[in-house]
């Protein structure tokens, strides 16, 4: 049994990572502030002796008693919505809250996995996107807070290897989608998903001709999970290459819930990329992975997870309240 602490434990991501390592008979420790996340995807590990929940901050200093084996930092907010209206909260969590965690890896002599993003990569001028590709950010956009920050977080993470000899692992992931996701939450799949749920319209923005390419969740946890036993130290995209048009994505989401709202368009956001795929080549190699959920599959289990939500929950928007909350 090996002790793991998660970051961002209570979130999409991380939640599912939780069920996993307790699935492989290991301790889990789940930390999260609960800025985005929610105890409701894991409140039912709550009641398990190799479970405990740790509801802290990670841009303040994180102390966790005993020994750890790994950590996987996955705090951030992940959304438009959240890293939009909390940017510079976001900002300190992938630098702040990176550089604890790492300080706490190296305390415990643990090896360390860092979820990076493809937002690493901006609105990419090279397609597909592998790893050797520097990305065409703009630092000094909207956007910049939350692709800025997983840059940086990068560095760090890399520095800390070089530097201490850290063992650490660096994840660039791509558009994940399946069950724990939020309704409305600004990315593409709950946001169709609530709209056709509750009979509104499908809102495209830009003239959909963006392409995303979109991984089941059970595919994305696997290859963190073979990342983080793997012997590769530089990042490694996971994602699913099967690349679709925005706008023929709205239609599947149509066809698939039977409904016959419209599709309306709005305009594109500042630098949100044109296209996106990954080159998955480098885990293909290195961890022998490859997504093996198809989309029409991992959409309809998508699909029953938000049909099951109480109609209070289909109703509500995405209106958190960060006003409480230290995002200054």
């Amino acid at each position: 049994m090996k002790r793991i602490l998660i970051t961002g434990a209570a979130g999409f991501l991380g939640s599912h990572l939780c069920d996993r390592f307790i699935e492989e008979g290991h301790q889990v420790i789940a930390m999260d502030n609960l800025i985005t996340g929610d105890l409701k995807n894991i409140e039912h590990l709550f009641q398990l002796e190799q479970f405990e929940f740790y509801h802290h901050d990670v841009t303040k200093f994180v102390h966790v008693p005993g020994p750890l084996d790994y950590i996987l930092h996955f705090a951030s907010p992940a959304s438009p919505i959240d890293y939009l209206k909390i940017p510079i909260q976001t900002l300190k969590v992938g630098a702040l809250g990176t550089h604890n965690l790492l300080g706490l890896a190296k305390e415990k002599q643990a090896r360390i996995l860092i979820a990076s993003t493809s937002e690493v990569y901006g609105d990419p001028l090279v397609h597909p996107q592998s790893e050797d590709y520097y990305g065409n950010v703009n630092t000094i956009s909207p956007r910049g807070v939350y692709d800025e920050a997983k840059r940086f977080q990068e560095s760090i993470t890399m520095a800390y290897h070089r530097f201490h000899g850290l063992d650490t692992r660096i994840a660039r992931i791509f558009n994940t989608y399946g069950p724990r996701m939020r309704l409305n939450d600004g990315r593409v799949i709950p946001a169709f998903m609530g709209q056709a749920l509750r009979g509104e319209n499908l809102t495209v923005f830009g003239d959909g001709k963006q392409t995303r390419s979109f991984c089941y969740v059970d595919d994305q946890i696997e290859g963190i999970y073979r990342l983080l036993f793997s012997d590769y130290n530089l990042p490694v995209n996971i994602g699913n290459p099967g690349e679709i048009s925005i706008l023929e994505f709205a239609e599947e989401v149509i066809k698939l819930t039977g409904t016959d709202q419209k599709i309306v368009f709005k305009p594109l956001p500042q630098d949100d990329p044109l296209q996106r795929r990954p080159d998955i080549s480098k885990a293909r190699e290195i961890l022998d992975w490859k997504p093996t959920v198809d989309r029409e599959e991992g959409m309809k289990m998508t699909y029953e997870y938000f049909k099951s939500l109480s109609r209070e929950e289909l109703e509500k928007r995405e209106h958190r309240d960060f006003s409480k909350r230290n995002t200054y």
